[in-house]
């Protein structure tokens, strides 16, 4: 039984891939279903990790590729879409299939069957990973060594409340505002900390939710922080990153 979840905004989509799935050459079980970006986050923050995505590209409220930016997701994705163009982007996230609507049963099977040869029988089904209570998690990181003057000390990540790029060096900064110079850039840190606490805002700021005590709608796609720890008032969330990181908040 392999389960499966659906992210796809448009109805008819969804019921004709449900009746394909039943008349599927394997076992699936629906287990949940989003139908927009803010959605999907918030499953998959929620529930246990799917054995199989099917993912639409083009949802309500911008690509499925926006959910990439917020959680890393481990298990493998079919992409299905009315579009062509972005078929290398998705096979940069887990993508092991590409199939264009309308699709056949035929197709799906055969994505199904990519599905089965790439996935190992002991950790195909999550029955087993139940029962024994072996859940498949990824490890952040902890602590960061720094250098003060010419003594080491550790610090630990939960004290650190965003992380600041600045005349190409990258900053670890604490609730009292102290900066420490990491040999971390920020694209090498977001493959290293939680993205449930920590969340990539523009490329300058990686910022800890409890960091944030104000934001202020700027425009109707602009939004302005004021972080704890920052003397900075103008920090802006990335336009492009603006419902992503709406929906990292509304979880």
């Amino acid at each position: 039984m392999i389960k499966v979840l659906i992210i796809e905004d448009e109805n008819l989509a969804h019921e004709y891939l449900q009746d394909l799935l039943r008349k599927s050459n394997y076992e699936i079980e629906i287990i949940g279903r989003a139908d927009s970006v803010k959605n999907a986050i918030k499953w998959l923050l929620k529930n246990p990790v799917p054995e199989l995505i099917f993912m639409d590209v083009d949802l309500g409220d911008g690509l499925c590729f926006e959910v990439f930016e917020v959680i890393d997701i481990e298990c493998p994705i079919v992409f299905t879409t009315a579009y062509d163009e972005y078929a290398i982007q998705a096979f940069k996230v887990n993508g092991i299939d590409y199939l264009l609507k309308p699709f056949e049963l035929s197709e799906l099977n055969q994505a199904l069957d990519k599905f089965s040869r790439l996935v190992p029988e002991s950790v195909k089904t999550s029955e087993e990973i139940l029962t024994t209570g072996k859940l498949l998690t990824r490890a952040y990181k902890e602590r960061f060594i720094i250098k003060i003057g010419d003594h080491l000390k550790t610090l630990p990540v939960r004290d650190i409340v965003f992380f600041m790029s600045r005349d190409k060096a990258t900053y670890a900064v604490t609730g009292d505002g102290r900066n420490y110079l990491i040999d971390y850039s920020l694209d090498n840190l977001e493959d290293l900390i939680d993205p449930s606490s920590y969340y990539r805002i523009n490329r300058q700021y990686i910022i800890l939710d409890e960091a944030i005590l104000d934001i202020v709608a700027i425009t109707n796609s602009r939004l302005q922080l004021n972080l704890k720890g920052s003397k900075e008032k103008n920090i802006v969330v990335a336009r492009d990153r603006v419902q992503a990181f709406k929906a990292w908040l509304d979880r």
